[in-house]
């Protein structure tokens, strides 16, 4: 009977871990003898936007990675919405509306801005050949990329070609191949890299007016703009979490200022 009850809490344990919209727990990866991860347990709530910091070497990006499926973990689980995803590709766990932006752009740079929102919209809705009229044809799909363009600010540029727009306007047209999918919880592996400051504030506002019941986790070194974004705050140091709180926690923990941010 004991037995029974502990495998009954055990059984509630982790179904109440699974209630969120992003949950991982006890996840460890290694490297041959390098520990990238270390027992990393953490929550998303529906909603949330969740900021992952760290210095360079802190795991962050094997911990995305881990979380999208492009690595397989050594030990521990993932959670999407209640349902575990721990041995799911990165196609399915896309299709259960995981979405992710790059630190690097992957972009068509010779078609235009419309061609590859379109591309993505097709895609999406499982549109890749019809044999007795062309995509154009297809009117959901144009007010689908029309939509889409508009909501990133892009839509007087769709007729140009993508290697033509300026850095920050790329970034903004990868977040529109990744709103195409229509996801549920959105990763941003640095959304600010390599930009300017105007272009910086841009790609801030831009993601400030995403739906709130978007779920977002954040990848990024520049503190103004983590500060600015998240709700709660995660800090990884040698594959482990440190302190995880608000902003206003985060900005105050002691260890967190001597590791990461600096001693003032």
């Amino acid at each position: 009977m004991m037995a029974e009850e502990a495998a009954g809490a055990v059984s509630l344990q982790f179904k109440e871990f699974g209630m969120h919209a992003l949950a991982v727990k006890n996840l460890s990866k290694n490297f041959g003898g390098l520990r990238a991860l270390s027992r990393v347990n953490l929550t998303v709530a529906a909603g949330e936007r969740h900021a992952i910091i760290g210095p360079n070497g802190a795991g962050k990006s094997t911990f995305f990675n881990v979380i999208t499926g492009e690595l397989q973990p050594t030990k521990g689980a993932v959670w999407l919405h209640g349902r575990e995803v721990t041995s799911l590709s990165v196609y399915q766990r896309a299709n259960l509306g995981l979405g992710h932006t790059f630190q690097r752009n992957n972009l068509f740079t010779g078609l235009t801005v419309h061609e590859n929102v379109r591309l993505a919209v097709q895609h999406q809705e499982g549109i890749n050949r019809h044999w007795f009229k062309g995509i154009t044809a297809f009117t959901a799909v144009t007010e689908s990329v029309t939509g889409i363009l508009a909501q990133v600010g892009l839509l007087p540029q769709q007729a140009i070609k993508v290697g033509e727009l300026a850095y920050g306007q790329q970034r903004a047209l990868e977040l529109a191949l990744a709103l195409a999918t229509r996801p549920k919880i959105l990763l941003f592996d640095e959304p600010t890299a390599g930009m300017s400051p105007a272009e910086t504030a841009d790609i801030v506002r831009l993601i400030q007016s995403l739906p709130r019941d978007l779920t977002m986790m954040i990848v990024e070194h520049d503190m103004d703009v983590i500060f600015s974004l998240a709700d709660r705050i995660t800090v990884l140091h040698y594959g482990q979490i440190i302190r995880s709180g608000s902003p206003q926690e985060v900005r105050q923990d002691a260890q967190v200022q001597a590791i990461y941010l600096g001693n003032s």
